[in-house]
């Protein structure tokens, strides 16, 4: 490639050879080919002029294409599709004249881009799966480890690091459920003509339905799908590719909660993503770790998530039975959603391989903000111990506000629980127990162990191959 042409990011930086290559011409031409080879062997099992001479000389150039000669006569004809028609014809002379028999140019885009979406989706499938598992384990390994919760991004009541885990582990598993929903009920266009009526191939097989029905099923299933949308237009439906779009821009959201919350967590070095021995966090400042990984997870499911409105609005503007306005935008828009998905997940899960908590960083925070969520049960136990619940109130408001000064306009340390030792209203009460801070986060070890049990468990079985998968590298 030359230095002086611009080169996508999502190919040459970020995504993975795997992505690419189902999205790549080679991929791409080759299904057009073996579309249309299924289609000459139904019509030739149905009993049209199509010899199997012709079709072994379609089939054994299927990866054989010439793209300049496709190229030179796109140039030509203004038609992607009938370049390619005339250069696998040059290719194939005896079999020439039967090559797109009866068939529009949707028979081959349309049919080849959701088999496309549905190889892309399995990549994203597995790489989602792995994630998860990863994720799960960092979570059960922390289980019991008390943090400070945040509400509205300031202290609240603990929660335990496994806990908080799960909350992004929680959103995969719903955005894998999502993906095997879309998976599952992705279907093939099928064989059906300019407007979507099969005219064309009714009059090919003499107004015989059944026949017309049965080619469409056999070219189906030599293609691999069960079923065909049951009407089209032109097109398979453009809210399909909404659908698939909003999934991808799903994942995103998950990757960016957790990439802003990994950020945040970075910066109070509570959790720290990986930072490789001779990795530079800034050219200016040598001490930075910055969280690269993360912030490169944002932007890139930004960018998916924002790709998703370009497809709901083309599904919206798809007049009658289809206009063309529809194609160079899902030649941009559909590929480079899943390139950088993809992309988002190789960085998650490279994140949570290497994804390290820091317990004396966390138990420190956590234990300067304690005291204050403590003062519920250093109430109730002055009341257990004889004394009065109104005046209890009112001394632990007025220590907590001098403590929260000491904080706030010293910089000093959180000292409520000395002012409250020094306070002869609470002499009865064993002060060190109550900052306890396993007495403050409720059951989250144990929903840590549930969430694994119910949501994690079946995930790990249904998908046991794909877990002891190799993780993709990053590529910069």
């Amino acid at each position: 490639m030359p230095r002086d042409v611009y080169e996508n990011p999502l190919n040459t930086r970020y995504a993975s050879r795997e992505m690419s290559r189902v999205w790549s011409d080679q991929f791409k031409f080759s299904t057009w080919r073996r579309i249309w080879v299924a289609l000459a062997e139904s019509q030739h099992e149905l009993g049209l002029d199509v010899t199997p001479a012709q079709i072994a000389e379609l089939r054994g150039a299927v990866d054989d294409i010439d793209f300049d000669k496709a190229a030179a006569y796109e140039r030509e004809l203004r038609h992607d599709v009938m370049a390619h028609v005339h250069a696998y014809r040059d290719q194939c002379p005896g079999a020439g004249g039967i090559i797109h028999l009866g068939a529009t140019s949707c028979e081959v885009t349309d049919n080849t881009e959701l088999i496309q979406l549905r190889a892309a989706l399995e990549i994203l499938r597995r790489r989602l799966v792995q994630t998860i598992g990863r994720l799960a384990e960092f979570a059960a390994e922390h289980r019991a480890l008390p943090c400070l919760g945040m509400t509205h991004l300031q202290p609240a009541q603990p929660t335990t690091v496994g806990k908080r885990a799960t909350l992004w582990c929680y959103d995969l598993a719903l955005d894998l459920e999502e993906l095997e929903h879309r998976l599952a009920s992705l279907k093939l266009r099928g064989v059906k003509g300019t407007t979507g009526t099969q005219a064309t191939f009714l009059q090919l097989f003499g107004g015989d339905h059944e026949k017309v029905q049965e080619l469409e099923r056999r070219v189906a299933a030599k293609l691999g799908f069960r079923d065909c949308y049951r009407v089209t237009g032109q097109t398979y439906p453009r809210k399909v590719d909404a659908e698939v779009l909003a999934t991808l821009s799903g994942i995103g959201q998950s990757a960016h909660k957790m990439g802003s919350d990994m950020r945040i967590l970075q910066s109070r070095k509570e959790l720290e993503e990986p930072f490789e021995e001779k990795q530079i966090g800034s050219s200016a400042m040598a001490y930075k770790r910055n969280p690269m990984r993360a912030e490169r997870m944002c932007a890139l499911a930004r960018f998916a998530m924002h790709l998703a409105g370009s497809a709901d609005a083309t599904a919206a503007v798809q007049w009658m039975e289809r206009t063309l306005d529809d194609s160079a935008n899902r030649r941009l828009v559909i590929p480079q959603a899943f390139l950088a998905i993809d992309a988002t997940l190789i960085l998650y899960r490279n994140i949570v391989d290497g994804l390290v908590a820091y317990p004396e960083v966390i138990a420190r925070h956590l234990q300067a903000e304690l005291p204050f969520m403590a003062t519920e049960e250093i109430l109730m136990a002055g009341v257990q111990a004889g004394g009065d619940r109104q005046l209890l109130h009112e001394q632990i408001r007025v220590h907590s506000q001098a403590a929260g000064r000491v904080v706030k306009e010293q910089g000093g340390e959180n000292d409520l629980i000395e002012r409250l030792r020094g306070d002869a209203a609470f002499q009865k009460i064993d002060l060190g127990a109550t900052l306890d801070a396993q007495r403050f986060i409720g059951r989250a070890p144990e929903q840590v162990d549930e969430f694994l049990a119910a949501v994690v468990a079946p995930i790990r079985e249904r998908y046991a191959a794909d877990l002891a998968g190799e993780a993709e590298s990053l590529r910069v």
